[in-house]
């Protein structure tokens, strides 16, 4: 925090106080030193004693004795006088001493105020210069501020006037680009549109096809389980009406026969599962080695002679996993089904592309 100056009321305060208290030190000293001095008696000579030993009666000796004794009385006298007068030139050098003293503390004083005005004076010129230079500063910087404002309006403007430019080329593009994104579009739905017209014919041309299929294969697999019964039948017919060697060569032939069979429909299980992989190709052969239940159920299949393509080999082996259970082996005798315990089944795409 700035200190404040002090005022000239200020300056002068102590020293005066300083002055005055001495003074009053001097005149307390003068007073007491003429209280505490005692007075000296007459000096009494020595012809004064002797005189007294004499004890002269005479007139003349009484007069002689007279005069002494005055101008012993006189040399006391001016013996006080000196000293009185030496007492005296005491307290005046005394006096002169404390006004000389009071002289050079108001010089002093007064040297402390015309340096203490100078000071003030320098702290006033250094303020001023100060406060010129803060305004000459705060002109520069408020005229740098208008300058920058105005560089800045004039960016901005520069910066406006682009973006409205930019504005507007960017519409111009964007009223194009629509344009030929519509025109685009149109072709893009008709195209779209043909397409899905051709899509969808194809779409009722295959599926009419693949009707046609379904039919074909179910009247197929219709087919061959109605002549499978009507095996079974005819056999089961010829064996309860002949001898027991003709119903053994018949039983063992309609065997043979319905082996074969469920051999077929093993196969055909296997085809409708089959997922066939881009690796597939004419030629490949796997050999399976497949596990049943009697109740027809697939509990196992493992490759035992691979085709040489993994992707392939997997899907044959899924094929037969997928057929889960033969219902139709279960009217089988358990001599014909002994063959179905554990066997081996070759696949080929050919085999499987149904």
């Amino acid at each position: 925090m700035q200190q404040r100056e002090p005022s000239a009321s200020e300056s002068y305060f102590w020293p005066s106080v300083w002055a005055i208290g001495l003074h009053v030190l001097v005149f307390a000293m003068l007073f007491v030193s003429f209280a505490m001095t005692p007075e000296l008696p007459p000096s009494k000579p020595i012809v004064q004693a002797t005189l007294y030993q004499l004890k002269s009666k005479s007139q003349a000796t009484t007069q002689t004795n007279q005069k002494i004794a005055g101008e012993a009385k006189k040399t006391a006298s001016r013996q006080t006088e000196v000293e009185q007068l030496e007492q005296k030139k005491v307290e005046q050098e005394a006096i002169k001493a404390a006004e000389q003293k009071k002289a050079d503390a108001a010089q002093k004083a007064e040297e402390a105020r015309e340096a203490a005005e100078a000071k003030k004076a320098e702290a006033a010129e250094a303020k001023k210069t100060a406060e010129a230079k803060k305004a000459e500063e705060a002109k520069k910087a408020a005229e740098k501020q208008q300058a920058d404002i105005a560089k800045k309006k004039a960016e901005e403007e520069a910066k406006k006037q682009a973006e409205e430019e930019a504005k507007k080329q960017a519409a111009e593009e964007a009223k194009k680009k629509a344009a030929e994104e519509a025109k685009k579009k149109a072709a893009e739905d008709a195209k779209k549109k043909t397409a899905a017209e051709d899509a969808k014919k194809k779409a009722a041309e295959e599926a009419k096809k693949k009707a046609a299929a379904d039919a074909q294969k179910k009247k197929a697999q219709e087919a061959a389980r109605k002549a499978a019964e009507d095996k079974k039948a005819q056999a089961l017919a010829e064996l309860l009406s002949d001898t027991t060697e003709r119903q053994q060569a018949l039983a063992d032939e309609q065997g043979d026969q319905v082996a074969g069979d469920f051999d077929d429909l093993i196969r055909l299980r296997a085809a409708e599962g089959w997922a066939r992989p881009p690796s597939a190709r004419k030629g490949m052969t796997v050999t399976l080695q497949v596990n049943m239940l009697p109740d027809g159920t697939i509990t196992g299949v493992t490759v035992i002679r691979s085709s040489g393509d993994g992707p392939f080999d997997s899907s044959a082996v899924a094929a037969v996993k997928n057929i889960g259970r033969l219902t139709e082996m279960q009217g089988m005798k358990p001599s014909d089904f002994n063959r179905y315990r554990s066997f081996k089944m070759t696949f080929t795409p050919e085999d499987l592309a149904l």
